[in-house]
């Protein structure tokens, strides 16, 4: 398979396993189809034409030419100069890579990932808050996120993968709106009335048991073992940890649990505010999750095992 039919596949899946709905979707990027129009020839050169038809800024291609043939990939979590050394050294050492993939964005699907934010807005509706609220709260959070980026020096790990001259890309909300989907979609047909019975379910995949193993459990925040549930909304997507202003709507809205992959402190002081049950599944085990089952969907579509290396924190597991 080719580098371009790797990240073809990554957003057409991305899409059709995103929260909003695939209509919400190219509804976002028909708009984004009418501000390109409205532009003068001078801003269009300088327009990021990708995101016509990528609606995720934050899984890109880096470097690399899109025809390369790629049979065997090394993944990690986070990618930074390391795992690129660490890449380079074993390629020299004789062990074949022919692309790196990173799950956080760095470079350029790092600097502008905050535009990533803006799915929260109608994954916060769908689950029963007013739009015209929404739209308020998330736009904050994304003016937030964006002035956070914008000191730092983006360029330093594509500019090695560059140097080293290493294929690089990386797969965030493309992976995490599987992950998102997956455990709502099984959390909807199990109908779990405890929170006990959600941490038992996650136990049963392969991700959540190595994160067991190594001292990362799923385990309840906010609530206990036979605390119901109630509604259950899986927040595992939309760039970053979602507004906190949203609990109490999410509250109001019907919602009895989170399940999340993380939660500061402030998160969770109003998350009990609200009286709200939280399950944290884990950070990187909810982010193998996502990832493996992209690349399931990738060998089964190009019919073709892809040889791969684990590196910070990832872990293959096939289904």
């Amino acid at each position: 398979m080719k580098l371009k039919e790797i990240q073809n596949l990554f957003v057409q899946e991305g899409k059709k396993t995103d929260p909003r709905g695939e209509r919400i979707v190219e509804l976002d990027l028909l708009k984004r189809k009418e501000e390109y129009n409205a532009l003068s020839d001078k801003k269009r050169k300088i327009f990021d034409i990708e995101s016509l038809t990528n609606p995720y800024y934050d899984s890109r291609i880096l470097f690399g030419e899109e025809n390369l043939e790629i049979k065997t990939v090394m993944v990690g979590i986070d990618i930074e100069t390391q795992e690129l050394l660490l890449a380079k050294d074993l390629i020299e050492s004789g062990t074949k890579i022919d692309l790196v993939v990173a799950h956080h964005p760095e470079g350029y699907a790092y600097s502008t990932f905050s535009n990533v934010i803006g799915m929260q807005i109608d994954i916060l509706n769908k689950q029963g808050i007013p739009v015209n609220i929404t739209e308020k709260i998330v736009s904050e959070r994304m003016k937030e996120v964006h002035r956070s980026v914008l000191p730092q020096n983006n360029e330093r790990v594509y500019d090695v993968a560059k140097l080293l001259k290493i294929p690089f890309m990386t797969a965030h909300s493309v992976a995490d709106n599987h992950v998102a989907s997956f455990l709502q979609d099984k959390i909807n047909e199990s109908k779990p009335i405890y929170l006990k019975e959600i941490i038992e379910m996650l136990e049963d995949f392969p991700e959540y048991q190595h994160a067991i193993q190594i001292g990362h459990a799923p385990f309840i925040l906010s609530g206990s073992d036979y605390a119901r549930c109630g509604k259950v909304f899986v927040d595992m997507t939309g760039g970053t940890e979602g507004p906190i202003e949203s609990f109490e709507k999410l509250a109001i809205a019907g919602v009895g649990t989170i399940v999340a992959m993380h939660l500061s402190a402030k998160g969770l002081k109003e998350a009990e505010k609200h009286h709200l049950n939280v399950i944290l599944a884990g950070h990187i085990s909810s982010d193998n999750l996502g990832l493996n089952l992209l690349f399931d969907k990738l060998e089964k579509k190009f019919v073709q095992k892809l040889e791969f290396i684990e590196c910070s924190g990832f872990r293959r597991f096939r289904r």
